[in-house]
């Protein structure tokens, strides 16, 4: 790889919704830049991008690919990103890492849930932003639709298109710019969109303001020397027309990325949670943004430089662990090759194989120690499923392979569910989660099984109940003595509290010394109630009398006695089964607010309301867990993949009496099974 100047370099990453053509837009990157003979080819399956077989299967990128090549006097490293929600954390992780988001949006589909998401982190982050709008030159193009479309998502007057198309949809020949006097006096579309970009570059600088107020008007040079300000400061943001397809447009955004992109000597934006980078000191400091188990080389990690030079065997500090480290082998990354290097300097982009002590979103410096990176806003998962090794005696390598992934991938989540005894996988997506058991098995060399999480309800008394129930047993010796007499009756927990316990006795009826006994046997009876073995709550559990032996009574006559009291008690306090309802927060174009809300009612949810947020609709809603499950499959399906939602736990209800008889059926067919 040839060496330029610092000031030279960029490096930014492609970002937007699936189809929009980012993985055909790097490879042509690549091939009009020199840094590969042959322009790959999603279809064809020669993508410099998407060279993994899963890819290549699915013609979707599922990774983040780095990628670099020389342009003109430069050198570009970008980092090309998966537009499904179900892979977007490695597109936020590499928009965290870099200098400048390219969104690519087509020109037919519009803005989807991965265009908004890269957008928001970026504007979150302060990240100067362009957008390619992709396939111009289609019948079904709608060029000023996308800029309305963009408008909605960030300062009205910010979207400005720097080319626009020549020639209509299929008739599409090529772009014309609006920077200059010349370029506005070629058409009324130019003019308006050049007198935006004044009006953008105007606002970005005090003295150009003035100007443009006293004139009318900047200059074509007032205009040259603004620009880069305006982009670095989010005034503007840059939108170029074009098509990857007829290589119509790109030159034009790459010169414009060269020009007016951000340095790596720019400041840093506001990323750092703690700490300063200190360019002058010359202290080498890198991110590392992306870390993957490679089946050959072991673990590799990725790291955008900072700051500093990188250099073979040095020794770093991870400022977020605070242990050391030794550099091995700078590797530049083309795609799915590697080329060994002596340095790597500010903005480039590198992997280093083997470190023992540096994981994914770690900080590498070998001077201050305290650069910690803010934390990346992940989406929540929303798609769980119970996961388990097919084979007997698997469970431990089951458990050291998914730690193993979750290291990679931060969007996925695992949990331990006491209460059903499985272990939970939760991720954004079904393609996430598929994708999971097949690495599972050809990584890691384990099946496993994917089924439904069980839903933990909940069961309650809907009135009062009393019961007695006395412990008596001899079998020579000391026997065993205990009666208690217990009150259930209906309390309203949170939870930190969610029962609570009386002692009532007078009289010592029960000596002192045994009630903690029949406390801790409410305690533990409590988390198998009669309906369906679930944990009772919102109940107040009440000892007001019994009686004891003073040789045969012990603690753990009373803990028995206890639990038939609680039990014959429940029975009589009207026990009601639970379950948990979620709050979901839904968004989704407004096209498909009926088919939502249609939806929703068919799965017994709630709906409390809309709004609209950056040109989306945004639906809250109650929904019932058991409901939850097969939700993200349907919505994904009902918005053709442009629906989103998160959610969160809000409270128990009552479940409907014919659900509720299905789900008792159920615990009692596994019960006798169980026998």
């Amino acid at each position: 790889m040839k060496k330029c100047s610092t000031d030279r370099v960029r490096n930014f990453v492609l970002a937007g919704q699936t189809g929009a053509g980012k993985t055909s837009l790097a490879d042509l990157i690549l091939f009009k830049g020199g840094a590969v003979s042959r322009q790959g080819s999603v279809d064809a399956g020669t993508s410099v991008s998407d060279f993994r077989k899963e890819e290549q299967e699915r013609k979707v990128s599922i990774y983040s690919a780095i990628l670099n090549t020389p342009w003109k006097d430069g050198h570009f490293f970008f980092v090309d990103t998966p537009g499904s929600t179900d892979f977007c954390g490695d597109a936020l992780n590499a928009i965290n890492a870099t200098d400048l988001l390219v969104l690519v949006v087509d020109a037919a589909q519009g803005i989807g849930p991965g265009t908004i998401r890269a957008w928001r982190l970026a504007r979150d982050l302060h990240l100067p932003r362009m957008v390619f709008v992709n396939g111009c030159d289609r019948d079904d193009a709608d060029f000023e639709g996308v800029i309305e479309q963009l408008k909605t998502c960030c300062i009205k007057k910010a979207s400005v298109a720097i080319t626009i198309p020549v020639g209509q949809k299929a008739k599409m020949s090529g772009v014309a710019s609006v920077i200059t006097q010349a370029d506005a006096s070629k058409s009324a579309e130019a003019e308006e969109n050049h007198n935006a970009l004044i009006e953008c570059i105007a606002d970005s600088d005090e003295e150009l303001m003035m100007k443009w107020m006293d004139e009318g008007t900047l200059s074509d040079e007032d205009i040259l020397h603004g620009l880069r300000k305006a982009v670095l400061n989010e005034n503007i943001v840059p939108v170029f027309a074009g098509s990857v397809a007829k290589d119509l447009g790109v030159n034009e955004l790459l010169d414009f990325i060269a020009d007016y992109g951000p340095m790596p000597t720019d400041p840093v934006p506001a990323k750092l949670a703690s700490g300063s980078i200190d360019r002058t000191s010359g202290d080498a400091v890198g991110y590392v943004f992306k870390s993957v188990n490679d089946t050959f080389i072991g673990q590799m990690t990725y790291i955008r430089v900072l700051s500093g030079t990188f250099k073979k065997d040095m020794d770093f500090t991870n400022t977020s662990t605070q242990g050391k480290e030794r550099m091995g082998d700078l590797l530049c990354i083309q795609g799915k090759n590697q080329e060994k290097i002596e340095e790597a300097g500010p903005g480039e982009i590198v992997a280093v194989a083997k470190l023992k002590n540096t994981g994914m979103l770690d900080v590498l410096s070998t001077g201050a120690t305290d650069i910690v990176y803010a934390p990346v806003n992940y989406p929540q998962p929303v798609t769980m499923y119970a996961i388990s090794a097919v084979a007997k005696g698997e469970d431990d390598k089951l458990a050291a392979a998914l730690n193993r992934m979750l290291a990679e991938d931060k969007t996925l989540k695992m949990e331990r569910n006491a209460e059903t005894h499985e272990t939970i996988v939760c991720g954004m997506g079904d393609q996430q989660i598929n994708l999971l058991k097949g690495r599972m098995q050809n990584d890691f060399k384990v099946q496993v099984a994917l089924n439904t999480p069980r839903v933990a309800y909940r069961e309650t008394v809907k009135g009062t109940g009393s019961a007695e129930f006395r412990h008596k047993k001899q079998s020579g010796g000391h026997g065993q003595f205990a009666e208690v007499h217990m009150r259930l009756e209906p309390f309203q927990g949170t939870a930190e509290e969610e029962y609570q316990f009386g002692n009532e006795v007078t009289g010592g009826a029960i000596p002192k010394n045994f009630i903690p006994a029949i406390e801790k046997g409410v305690a533990e009876t409590r988390l198998s109630g009669p309906l369906s073995h679930s944990k009772c709550i919102n109940f107040k559990a009440v000892v007001f009398f019994g009686k004891y032996h003073p040789v045969d009574s012990s603690e753990m006559a009373f803990k028995i006695a206890t639990r038939g009291a609680f039990r014959a008690a429940m029975a009589q306090a009207k026990p009601e089964l639970l379950e948990p309802i979620m709050s979901l927060s839904i968004e989704f174009p407004d096209v498909y607010t009926g088919t939502i809300q249609g939806d929703l009612n068919t799965r017994r949810g709630r709906i409390l309301g809309m709004e609209m947020k950056d040109g989306q609709q945004v639906l809250t809603a109650e929904l019932p867990l058991s409901e939850v499950y097969t939700y993200p499959t349907q919505l994904t399906s009902m918005t053709k993949g442009c629906g989103s939602f998160s959610m969160k736990f809000d409270r128990y209800d009552p479940v409907p009496s014919a659900i509720a008889k299905k789900i008792q059926e159920a615990a009692a067919k596994e019960e006798e099974e169980e026998e």
